[in-house]
């Protein structure tokens, strides 16, 4: 296996960690939200909106997949000379993003179901449910940034 093989392993495993973070959290809360919606069809677009953050995480990764076919040249120009060493260190920096984003979409649905339960029995308290929800997303941006960060400053070729 080549070094830009296992690079794109790495950004491979960045989109698929990180996008089943946020399917397993989306359905979480679109099973509860479903529940609420039965009794409070009114409340759709809140609940809506607490679905739908577990689901950044799949972009996240999609990102920093895109930012190793750019430095990698595999878009927007000809495949740079990887080495192995190069390709590891890719490798385990996307990492960051797919470990994180798997986690944490998984976690904020289960933080999103819980703020169903406030929409459904205290609607003017959405706000604070929102809240709750973002903040798992914090440890995301974090691996996110690292992942970025670490990938542009990563001199290959």
């Amino acid at each position: 296996m080549s070094g830009l093989a296992i690079a794109l392993l790495g950004a491979a495993v960045a989109v698929v960690l990180a996008s089943i973070g946020s399917v397993i959290g989306v359905s979480l809360v679109g099973r509860g939200g479903a529940g609420v919606l039965a009794e409070k069809p009114e409340l759709f677009g809140k609940v809506l909106l607490l679905e739908v953050l577990p689901g950044t995480q799949g972009i996240y990764g999609f990102l920093v997949a895109f930012i190793v076919l750019l430095q990698t040249g595999i878009i927007g120009g000809e495949a740079v000379e990887v080495t192995m060493a190069q390709g590891w260190e890719v490798f385990f920096i996307c990492l960051a993003i797919a470990l994180t984003g798997l986690f944490s979409g998984w976690f904020q649905g289960k933080v999103g179901v819980s703020g169903l339960n406030i929409l459904a029995k205290r609607p003017e308290k959405f706000g604070n449910a929102v809240i709750l929800s973002a903040m798992v997303e914090t440890y995301a941006l974090l691996g996110l940034v690292v992942s970025i960060l670490s990938v542009l400053f990563l001199k290959l070729g």
